[in-house]
């Protein structure tokens, strides 16, 4: 499945926000692979954050995350930069996403 997601980074922490993202830690990647993702690209418009996850179940995906220590420190880190957060919890998955408009 995909599932694209907005969030806003605050404009006095977009560098801060990109250097993060330059330096993912190797511990926090290994976790999303496992929990299933196989893609996870995110693009920047001014302050608007723009996320394209594939993965075979987005919930499974979140559930597997929320309570991986390197996961918690990377959304309170990412919590801090952000102005429009993301519900990470599994609850929120079934909330989550854009919708579909069109696709080719």
């Amino acid at each position: 499945m995909r599932v694209a997601l907005h969030t806003r980074v605050r404009a006095d922490g977009i560098e801060e926000y990109e250097a993060a993202h330059r330096e993912v830690p190797p511990e926090l990647r290994a976790a999303i692979s496992a929990a299933g993702a196989t893609s996870w690209t995110i693009w920047r418009s001014g302050t608007e954050l723009f996320h394209l996850i594939e993965c075979a179940d987005y919930g499974h995906l979140l559930s597997e995350l929320a309570e991986l220590p390197v996961n918690v420190t990377w959304q309170v880190r990412m919590g801090e930069l952000l102005d429009v957060v993301h519900d990470y919890s599994s609850e929120g998955a079934s909330q989550a996403g854009l919708p579909v408009v069109w696709e080719l």
